[in-house]
């Protein structure tokens, strides 16, 4: 079985949570002089919430107590609410050897936990070329 080689992701990349509703883009502000394809490579830095990683649509995580409190409310029917990204920490690197500005790269294959208890994974790397100026 052939290994598929990790890509890097850019500005245009997207990512989801498996508690979210809908996906979401990666805005790269980590670094700007590493470009694929004429955009910025991400690194596991560009995990803020809202500056880096976008809402996911809507919550359907009862550790979120926006959502627990509105299932409560509805006599325990899951009620989803507007996801506000939490992320706990940065990107897991799986390839730390490969530096982006001090920092390792954000792969298609990382993964981001959500205090929430969802995990945040890339669905769309956007890579196309690697580059430096």
């Amino acid at each position: 079985m052939e290994k598929k080689m990790s890509e890097l992701v850019t500005m245009s990349g997207t990512c989801v949570c498996s508690m979210g509703t809908a996906p979401a883009p990666i805005k790269v502000t980590s670094q700007a002089k590493v470009l694929a394809g004429g955009k910025p490579c991400a690194t596991i830095a560009d995990s803020a919430p809202l500056s880096n990683v976008g809402p996911f649509g809507m919550c359907t995580s009862l550790a979120n107590p926006q959502v627990a409190a509105a299932t409560a409310a509805a006599l325990g029917v899951l009620t989803p609410q507007p996801c506000v990204p939490a992320p706990a920490g940065s990107f897991i690197p799986t390839k730390p050897k490969i530096i982006i500005g001090g920092k390792p790269c954000l792969t298609n294959d990382c993964k981001l936990i959500c205090s929430y208890a969802g995990q945040i994974s890339i669905v769309n790397p956007a890579q196309v070329k690697a580059t430096a100026q």
